[in-house]
């Protein structure tokens, strides 16, 4: 199971923490990818710390939300309602976002049940987040499918990364990456 390092910057302000540090310890930690999400600040900021990480993260990039960012990294993370921001039909809202970040970019999608995961199956995306696994200080609406998220999991044709609460020793049958958030690094 590959580790993916959550770089939530509100959390990393909390511990006194800058990005640069962070991507140095997910990557000591063995990391493959390391997904950007600051939900404050203005698009030159991401942009610049986009370029930062982009000097010393080898793994795969993926930002979160900010898909006209996408050319400073390797892909895109995006939430339902993100997506349905997009265009009310998840296919031509995915279609729609590889026009605008480039075929050749991932897409992560963020689901929490199965029938949610019915409808990604069915898209054209490069993996699925799955979640919350545990109750988190940075989504506190989030339902917690705790140990039933395997079982949820194996419901899905892409590979699914478990978010929310998740700690470097979990372990799961049906899960490809453990994401790992920048309060438990």
């Amino acid at each position: 199971m590959q580790l993916y390092a959550l770089c939530d910057i509100d959390t990393l302000r909390q511990k006194g923490m800058d990005v640069l540090s962070f991507a140095k310890q997910a990557k000591t930690l063995g990391a493959q990818v390391l997904q950007y999400r600051n939900k404050h600040a203005d698009i030159a900021t991401i942009k610049t710390d986009l370029i930062a990480l982009r000097n010393v993260w080898e793994g795969f990039l993926i930002v979160n939300d900010h898909y006209e960012l996408a050319q400073f990294c390797d892909g895109v993370h995006i939430g339902q309602e993100d997506l349905y921001t997009i265009d009310p039909d998840p296919s031509r809202a995915i279609k729609i976002l590889k026009m605008a970040i480039g075929e050749d970019k991932i897409i992560g999608l963020s689901t929490h049940n199965i029938e949610e995961i019915t409808i990604a199956n069915h898209l054209n995306i490069n993996y699925i987040g799955l979640g919350a696994y545990r109750a988190t200080s940075t989504k506190s609406d989030a339902k917690v499918l705790g140990k039933h998220l395997d079982e949820i999991a194996s419901h899905s044709k892409h590979p699914v990364a478990a978010i929310g609460g998740v700690k470097l020793d979990d372990t799961f049958q049906h899960v490809t990456y453990r994401v790992v958030g920048s309060g438990l690094l």
